[in-house]
């Protein structure tokens, strides 16, 4: 089987992404196919569930592999950025393999990126969490943590309601209000709120989803959501 690698641009280009609102190509994205199934690269930087996103992919039929081969980012037509863990520790795993740059690139491209849970936090500009850490900055704004009433707990953990904001294309054949599996103690607050595809309401009601551009993160796990959430993945592998 030959894979056909279309050529993307400099990684040193890729920093220009950051804090820019029309980061994405006008044109369509740029990708690569095989037989016409995407090839899905799911970011490897040493933590996170990374078998479980894997056999969802596959579960729907997508071609997925679990990757930091930085030519491998560079020539998959989609990109996921899985993560649970702490942050500081996530982004330190993430410079020390040398992501930064290709994670960078691959938003700078055009190709569909998904960022799943901690996947999501990563993209903000900082956190607070165990003392205040730098993200990638590809999404202006904070990791928050929960500051709600006593008698709900933190971690937010389990089955909880999400609510759309806008029509993005990744929840296509999902229902208003349906419910996702969620496990996190933080949330992202982005500074442009016209980012959040979703809300979703535990003590605050906060941005569950964001999409801008060829990007879409949520703080649920669709891999661990049943039908709802093999659906979103199933999506993202069609999404041009």
């Amino acid at each position: 089987m030959i894979l056909v690698a279309v050529l993307l641009r400099p990684y040193g280009q890729a920093r220009d992404v950051r804090n820019r609102q029309d980061a994405s190509p006008s044109h369509s994205p740029r990708i690569f196919r095989l037989h016409d199934v995407a090839m899905i690269a799911i970011i490897d930087y040493g933590m996170g569930n990374l078998r479980s996103v894997s056999k969802a992919f596959e579960a729907v039929g997508h071609q997925a592999v679990v990757t930091r081969d930085v030519a491998v980012i560079k020539n998959a037509s989609h990109v996921v950025l899985p993560g649970v863990g702490a942050f500081g520790d996530c982004m330190a795993n993430i410079e020390q393999y040398g992501l930064v740059e290709p994670i960078c690139a691959a938003i700078q491209s055009g190709k569909p990126f998904l960022g799943i849970c901690l996947g999501l936090q990563l993209l903000f500009t900082e956190s607070e969490e165990f003392g205040t850490h730098k993200g990638l900055d590809i999404i202006p704004g904070k990791v928050r943590r929960f500051a709600i009433d006593p008698s709900l707990k933190v971690p937010h953990m389990g089955w909880n309601e999400v609510n759309f904001q806008r029509a993005c294309p990744l929840f296509e054949g999902i229902a208003d209000g349906a419910h996702w599996y969620f496990v996190h103690s933080y949330y992202v607050d982005p500074i442009d709120k016209a980012v959040a595809a979703t809300t979703t309401t535990y003590g605050t009601k906060f941005a569950s989803a964001i999409w801008r551009d060829n990007i879409v993160a949520c703080q649920f796990h669709p891999e661990k959501s049943q039908a709802v959430g093999l659906r979103l993945i199933k999506n993202f592998g069609a999404w041009k």
